[in-house]
């Protein structure tokens, strides 16, 4: 069974499953203290075949728990499976904002010198403007952002689909990864199957209009099969590679595949 059950159309059974995956996202401090304390006779000593009561075994076994968890959630996303989408009635207004910095801190770029990177495992790698990005067939949805910090938002997305885009440029749809840089020196990597999903978007608009810098202008990612914070924003390089990559909150302790 899917453990994030994405087709709950109701909100307050989301948001309570958002919060459950507060505890399974625990930041890395929280999360060796739980495995020191709780569990230093139990499974994890088997997992990491001795003792956890130091810090760098409790790293260790912190890790394989996290690779586990990654592979299989991986094993269970269906690229078929589509998340609940709402109309526009439901949108949050305002929508929050979040990032890990204050708002007078927003990155600004500017749109006429933006130019987007591409590189990695990919046969076009011309930087593209925006206007060449709106050119590619335009798709709109209302879903919910749910944050690993145990909210969740309603909002309206535009933009091509990322696998649209990959497919221009000629990406290995083969490859395993793909990588974000972003202006507010955020970064992240997602799995391919996740990047052809049909619900991720290179957002470009919010609510209809161009995307606002609170929200990530010039483009942010919008994938409503992961946690916000596999969602980046500010988007200047994207590649695409073979070679395993985090991110700025999995190097902190976050699960990396972060969805379902």
């Amino acid at each position: 069974m899917n453990p994030f059950i994405w087709q709950r159309d109701n909100a307050d059974a989301v948001v309570s499953e958002a919060r459950k995956l507060v505890t399974r996202q625990l930041p890395l401090d929280a999360r060796r203290q739980f495995i020191r304390r709780g569990l230093t006779l139990g499974g994890l000593a088997l997992l990491s075949g001795c003792r956890i009561d130091d810090s760098a075994t409790a790293e260790a076994a912190l890790t394989r728990i996290s690779r586990f968890n990654d592979a299989a959630q991986g094993w269970l996303f269906d690229a078929s499976r589509l998340a609940p989408t709402y109309p526009d009635s439901m949108i949050t207004r305002p929508f929050p904002f979040n990032a890990f910095y204050g708002e007078s801190e927003i990155p600004r770029v500017d749109a006429g010198s933006y130019r987007l990177e591409v590189t990695g495992l990919v046969a076009d790698k011309r930087r593209w403007q925006l206007h060449e990005l709106r050119a590619l067939p335009q798709h709109s949805q209302v879903t919910r952002h749910i944050c690993v910090e145990g909210w969740s938002a309603i909002g309206k997305w535009g933009g091509p689909r990322f696998g649209d885009f990959l497919r221009a440029v000629g990406a290995d749809l083969s490859a395993r990864y793909v990588g974000f840089q972003c202006a507010d020196n955020y970064y992240t990597s997602i799995d391919m199957a996740t990047a052809l999903h049909p619900q991720t978007l290179l957002a470009i608009d919010w609510d209809g209009q161009p995307l606002p810098p609170r929200y990530g202008f010039p483009m942010k990612l919008r994938m409503p099969t992961k946690l916000g914070y596999k969602n980046p924003k500010h988007i200047t390089a994207i590649f695409v590679s073979n070679t395993y990559n985090r991110g700025y909150w999995e190097d902190q302790g976050y699960n990396w595949f972060g969805g379902s």
